[in-house]
């Protein structure tokens, strides 16, 4: 495995690299998270819908979503604007959300937790990236009951061409669980709304497990939808039992899918370890 040349190649520095690196990166998911949704729904709407202003992840530049006033540069560095502002907007003093600054913090942390996992190389560079693409489909899953596909298939293609060299799994295994991951949730779908005459998931759960099939192998897919069940579970009854929830209200499947998955991802091993004990 390729490893990276000095300084970089110090793990200490490696890791506090991919930490600042995680945490820019983070910010820009806030951006992704919020407008990637609404460019697809634009996108969906009919031909004849008139034409507005440039509306994508590069334009128009930050600005504040209640007065419409610019962010400053120096009021979007990573986690340390929002604490500059203290959580409000500089012009209206609007509050921020604290989803913004935590999704940051996500970022940095997961980068910081591949490089330490898999020590400096392309398969700590490639984890993170496999980490943070989990934490924007999670967020935006968690607010828009939506997996894109403009993130999911990608994502699939770019399992498969880390993989050709073996970075987590052979070729081979990677081909069969990007083919299996989606099949498996496709079958159930459609098992579980010819008895039930409703739909259990959505289409994006299908593709977000072939997207951890291709880089993670189709080996890992068993625990990796045992895990996510079981999370799905607990949180459902949870939240019916605690919040009051309505039992017919859906809510998302692709964050326990990525959890369930980025845990594959860091401690693969010893997870269908677990499982086939219990199955034993």
């Amino acid at each position: 495995m390729p490893v990276l040349g000095p300084p970089l190649a110090t793990p200490a520095l490696f890791t506090v690299a991919c930490l600042l690196v995680g945490l820019v990166v983070g910010s820009f998911l806030n951006v992704v998270a919020h407008r990637l949704p609404v460019m697809l729904q634009r996108h969906w709407q009919t031909d004849t819908a008139p034409p507005g202003a440039r509306y994508d992840l590069i334009a128009p530049g930050s600005h504040c979503p209640q007065c419409g006033a610019p962010i400053a540069w120096y009021h979007n560095v990573p986690l340390l604007g929002w604490l500059w502002l203290r959580g409000r907007c500089a012009s209206c003093k609007a509050r921020i959300p604290a989803r913004y600054p935590l999704t940051e913090l996500a970022g940095g942390l997961l980068a910081a937790a591949a490089a330490l996992r898999f020590g400096p190389g392309f398969a700590a560079i490639a984890a993170a990236a496999l980490s943070l693409t989990l934490l924007v489909l999670t967020r935006i899953d968690i607010e828009h009951l939506l997996l894109p596909d403009a993130i999911t298939l990608p994502g699939v293609w770019a399992g498969l061409l880390v993989n050709l060299g073996g970075t987590f799994t052979d070729l081979r295994s990677a081909v069969i669980g990007a083919m299996a991951g989606y099949l498996s949730l496709w079958l159930v779908y459609h098992l579980f709304k010819w008895l039930t005459g409703k739909e259990g998931m959505g289409h994006g759960d299908f593709k977000l497990l072939a997207l951890l099939g291709a880089w993670l192998g189709w080996q890992a897919l068993p625990a990796c939808i045992l895990l996510a069940s079981l999370l799905g579970s607990v949180y459902g009854l949870a939240s019916i039992a605690l919040a009051g929830r309505d039992r017919q209200q859906p809510f998302p499947f692709g964050p326990f899918l990525a959890v369930a998955g980025w845990l594959g991802l860091m401690w693969g091993e010893a997870l269908r370890g677990a499982y086939l004990q219990a199955l034993a």
